[in-house]
């Protein structure tokens, strides 16, 4: 806790004088442009590898970076969903996953979330995922499964995104984009979907394609 204090003042003292202004601004209002579902792990940090300032990004973070499908389960993710599109207007919906996933770890050894229950009950959202790679790779295991897994994980959650009626109607009004990224903590690469394709590609060679 003591580190965290001593942040706090150093935000006070250094940081929030350097953007003052931006601060003032953001009191008012707030105009994020995209919505960025991510992972709670700690090593994530999305406006570090974005280099994105306060108010640029509307961020939902949950384990694993699942989006449970529209009606599974309405809670903090969907609503979080719906005020950004219909409220904010935002104009893309990123889902982000990430190397080294605990929560895909824990769909490969699942007896990993033994005294987890809330845990195994909320990974049932991956599940589709977890389907798809046992039948595609049968032969992967141990980085590479995890990494197959991450990868899948984030085009299911896209396909739970498009239930949601607010995301449905924007992308049928082609009001709103929708993609998938992973993040490789290690080397810091982002790599983007290309439905072209068929694979994650680096994101410095995705944007060259689509400029």
């Amino acid at each position: 806790m003591g580190r965290l204090l001593d942040g706090v003042r150093r935000f006070h003292a250094q940081a929030f004088p350097q953007r003052r202004q931006l601060f003032r601004r953001l009191a008012r209002a707030q105009q994020p442009e995209t919505l960025l579902i991510t992972c709670a792990d700690s090593r994530v940090v999305p406006e570090l590898f974005t280099q994105t300032e306060p108010g640029e990004l509307f961020l939902c973070r949950n384990v694993g970076n699942l989006v449970p499908a529209y009606g599974a389960a309405l809670g903090g993710v969907s609503a979080v969903i719906e005020y950004a599109v219909m409220a904010l207007e935002v104009k893309n919906v990123v889902i982000c996953g990430h190397s080294d996933c605990g929560a895909m770890k824990a769909l490969v050894r699942p007896e990993t979330l033994a005294g987890m229950p809330t845990v195994a009950s909320w990974l049932r959202h991956a599940e589709a995922a977890r389907s798809i790679v046992r039948v595609r790779y049968p032969d992967l295991d141990g980085t590479a499964l995890v990494q197959a897994l991450v990868e899948q994980n984030v085009l299911t959650q896209l396909d739970h995104l498009r239930t949601h009626p607010s995301v449905a109607a924007r992308l049928a009004e082609g009001r709103l984009g929708v993609y998938g990224w992973t993040y490789e903590i290690g080397t810091g690469t982002v790599a983007m979907f290309d439905p072209t394709a068929g694979r994650f590609v680096p994101l410095e060679t995705a944007a060259s394609k689509s400029a």
